[in-house]
């Protein structure tokens, strides 16, 4: 719910109840009632937390939660949180549906593997190979 959104978003962002306040215009008690789920913002100041966090509105009003996990903050805006898969034996995943279909990636698809220390990535073949053979003409390879 946007009240347990409030208080996450403002936590990760090390901002206090006076501080948000502050940047909508409206006094700290006010702001505490919205965290507190006493009462909830006006769709323009609504917006606006939206905005200085850095996510949608849509995502400011709806709570996510993962199995194991718990609640999840909201993402930023153009970033996603799918959820968690289990690594099968082999190593196979199961990409979840919305992923899928928000990529339109469908069985028989190549993705690039890509990773650093914290983690790894997807990315479709072609957009990856279409990136190396720019690279390669300009570096004239």
């Amino acid at each position: 719910m946007l009240k347990e959104n409030l208080v996450m978003l403002r936590k990760l962002n090390a901002y206090s109840q006076e501080q948000i306040a502050e940047k909508i215009g409206i006094s700290r008690q006010a702001y505490a009632k919205w965290e507190s789920g006493t009462t909830i913002p006006d769709i323009d100041r609504a917006a606006g937390l939206a905005r200085i966090y850095g996510v949608t509105l849509d995502s400011l009003m709806k709570t996510e939660s993962m199995e194991g996990i718990g609640k999840l903050p909201p993402a930023p805006q153009g970033k996603n949180i799918w959820g968690s898969v289990i690594l099968g034996e082999r190593g196979q995943i199961v990409i979840p549906k919305a992923a899928r279909d928000r990529y339109d990636l469908k069985g028989g698809d190549r993705l690039i593997v890509l990773g650093d220390e914290t983690g790894i990535a997807l990315l479709p073949a072609e957009f990856f190979e279409q990136k190396l053979q720019e690279l390669e003409e300009i570096i004239g390879i």
